[in-house]
């Protein structure tokens, strides 16, 4: 059975949330939506493995939008987000900070048709969706990308590729959210700029920042 919003206003997580990011009443309403099409939509497609609802608000959300502690969004007119799954961090940062232009960068078809379905529900402008491959995209695009974003979708061996020199994105940065066990290897350390920490809930977390 899926969670209906109401669900939300029992969680202390959920109120958190909205004072931390000092949500507007649209952006409180685009983050329930997003949450009931989570909770729905995971029973048919499997989208993440998190699928409580006090670890949706925590370990979805507030943990895609930590990195605003850390980069100046007011900056930044474009993002990627590379192997988006169900949208994480990409369209949470696009609730927060609606005028960035958000490209989702995803190659599971379900996925995908999932994302442009919450991209309609939330009525999200200037998001898009790319079903190819990090490879392919590195190739065959060029656009005006100011920071790069991956939740743990890629390893960073294969996300470094983006500072080839004849790479376009070459001059940009990408942030990794890495995993607990994560270590910097040998062919990765050339591009590691630095490493920060943050806590959700009891969890510590770690962001680390890649540049050429």
């Amino acid at each position: 059975m899926a969670f209906k919003e109401s669900v939300l206003q029992d969680l202390p997580q959920w109120h958190t949330l909205i004072k931390e990011y000092t949500l507007s009443e649209l952006q409180q309403k685009q983050f329930a939506r997003y949450f009931e099409l989570l909770s729905e939509y995971n029973e048919l497609f499997n989208l993440t493995a998190i699928t409580q609802p006090t670890e949706i608000v925590a370990y979805h959300f507030q943990d895609s939008l930590a990195i605003s502690k850390f980069v100046d969004f007011k900056k930044i007119q474009m993002i990627a987000d590379v192997g988006s799954g169900a949208g994480f961090p990409g369209i949470p940062l696009k609730i927060v900070f609606p005028h960035l232009d958000v490209i989702l960068i995803e190659v599971t078809k379900k996925k995908i048709e999932f994302l442009e379905l919450v991209c309609g529900q939330l009525d999200l402008d200037n998001i898009l969706t790319m079903d190819i491959d990090w490879r392919t995209f590195l190739r065959k695009t060029d656009e005006p990308i100011d920071l790069f974003v991956s939740r743990a979708s890629l390893h960073p061996d294969e996300l470094i590729r983006m500072f080839k020199a004849n790479c376009p994105y070459r001059d940009k940065k990408v942030v990794y959210w890495a995993s607990k066990e994560w270590e910097l290897t040998a062919k990765e350390e050339p591009f590691f700029e630095k490493e920060v920490t943050y806590k959700v809930g009891s969890k510590e977390r770690r962001l680390i920042f890649f540049a050429a």
